[in-house]
């Protein structure tokens, strides 16, 4: 198997599996969050700010992987 192929299978396997990570991750800090403001409502401001960080570190990973197919894409 050549360079071009294993990119080609690669790219959008690896595309996937981060997708799937991201959508894992966020739906456990979504949980985790509900979950606390469940426990503590007078806490939900500080809850929901934290979870909301949380959640766009976790979708910027996303974006790298996504930006890095794009980048790749071009050499298959």
């Amino acid at each position: 198997m050549d360079f071009h192929a294993a990119l080609g299978i690669g790219l959008p396997i690896g595309l996937g599996l981060a997708a799937l990570g991201s959508g894992i991750g966020l739906g456990i800090a979504v949980t985790g969050a509900m979950k606390a403001i469940g426990r503590q409502p007078e806490a939900a401001k500080t809850i929901l700010l934290n979870m909301i960080i949380g959640a766009a570190f976790i979708e910027s990973i996303t974006i790298y992987v996504l930006v890095f197919a794009f980048s790749m894409a071009g050499k298959i």
